[in-house]
């Protein structure tokens, strides 16, 4: 820095940037853009922030509950399914294979009220292994989820329903059984086991698993599954194990499902409205930017004279022009650090703040049931804040350009003929 600018130019940049009596108009300007640089630079990094941290705890649980791959069988279900799962964990890169069935369902109970719901059953000792479920029980144990009369069900469900652990749950199936008189539903009621609660609203009010056993003699698929659930150690290279799979059972009409492809519109559009968003607060930017160079240009019309009498003592071009390079970048540094500062300690501390605003204004700002999560999520991922840092530092020096050249051009003796 000391460098490319001298004592002199600092002294002078110094001295334009605090305003005398008559200069109050341009230094409310350059206020007014220091602090529009300093909001954008905050929320852009807020809102990037959100949306990573949105992205990774929707995934994170939606991976959790469904898997990295499903396999599924040329027909609707998967006889020798336990065979085929050992060999499918015994492939690298592959954690675990766990065969289950799955179906939809009405679920309705005593106290009244009914609403689609989504059957799973599943082994025990795979659900207490399934982190996302057996390490999220508030009440009850799965230590009861065995036979054919047991359930587990989410915190959503159980408070739509006012269930507790001992009362019935009803399972009606769209697939009745034919009789001399019409098709009759299938109607069995379960007892809850326990209530787990995996933090996205839509699997803790619409999810249900029953064990392995239970769903195989209510959806009727004995000694079969309708899928195999595969965890992979890298989710990222689910393309790898999915070939894998296949060549492993060449002679087996399978169907591979990765999670991307079963997730591919929702990450799609999480990745759209992440870009939409960073190019719309970049504006707020810009605009800013805008404001440093009417500041400096307004600026530079007040300095005129004193430009004049600097070049005439000798001062160069290049001084003048760093002189008020030095002015608008000092507002646009002096805007980005503290826009940088203020974005990272509200990504810091939003929970707190985001309860203390719904205290304040008793609304619910953040709704689990519009927004799958139960808490504002933000991740701060340093690569992006140092990439909205330079932006606004690029901006910034982009807008002190031609003020500066303008002042850098001045006629001295043009200048002086008119004072």
């Amino acid at each position: 820095m000391s460098g490319m600018f001298g004592p002199f130019e600092r002294m002078i940049a110094g001295r334009y940037l605090r305003a005398s009596r008559g200069e109050r108009f341009v230094s409310v300007i350059a206020g007014f853009s220091l602090v529009g640089i300093a909001l954008g630079v905050a929320t852009l990094i807020i809102v990037m922030s959100v949306m990573n941290g949105f992205r990774i705890e929707l995934m994170s649980r939606i991976l959790g509950l469904n898997g990295h791959l499903g396999v599924y069988g040329a027909g609707a279900t998967i006889s020798d399914f336990d065979a085929m799962a050992g060999r499918i964990r015994a492939l690298p890169g592959v954690v675990s294979a766990v065969p289950i069935v799955e179906g939809q369902v009405l679920l309705t109970s005593d106290h009244g009220g009914a609403i689609g719901g989504f059957v799973r059953g599943i082994r025990e000792a795979d659900l207490k292994a399934m982190r996302v479920v057996g390490g999220t029980i508030r009440e009850g144990t799965l230590d009861h989820f065995q036979g054919d009369d047991a359930i587990a069900i989410g915190t959503g469900l159980a408070q739509r329903f006012n269930l507790r652990v001992g009362q019935k749950l009803t399972l009606v199936s769209p697939e009745g059984s034919a009789t001399a008189f019409g098709t009759i539903p299938r109607i069995r009621a379960y007892s809850v086991a326990a209530v787990f609660q995996v933090g996205v609203a839509e699997y803790d009010t619409n999810f249900v698993f029953l064990p392995l056993d239970a769903a195989q003699v209510f959806f009727r698929t004995p000694d079969a599954v309708t899928q195999i659930e595969v965890m992979v150690a890298d989710p990222d290279r689910v393309f790898g194990v999915n070939r894998e799979i296949r060549a492993a059972f060449p002679d087996t009409p399978l169907r591979v499902l990765d999670w991307q492809q079963a997730n591919n519109s929702l990450m799609s559009a999480v990745e759209v409205e992440r870009n939409v968003m960073f190019l719309i607060l970049t504006l707020i930017i810009l605009v800013a930017a805008f404001n440093i160079v009417s500041s400096l240009i307004m600026m530079v019309k007040d300095k005129t004279k004193d430009i004049a009498v600097l070049r005439t003592l000798g001062a160069a071009r290049g001084s003048v022009l760093r002189i008020f390079l030095m002015c608008g970048a000092a507002v646009g540094v002096a805007g980005t650090l503290a826009g940088a500062a203020l974005g990272i300690l509200f990504c810091l501390n939003i929970e707190t703040i985001r309860g203390a605003l719904e205290h304040l204004t008793g609304t619910n700002l953040f709704n689990a049931e519009v927004y799958f999560l139960e808490r504002l999520p933000a991740v701060i991922d340093w690569r992006q804040v140092l990439q909205v840092i330079f932006m606004a530092l690029g901006l910034s020096l982009l807008a002190t350009l031609y003020p500066s050249w303008r002042a850098a051009r001045t006629d001295p003796v043009e200048a002086l003929r008119h004072e």
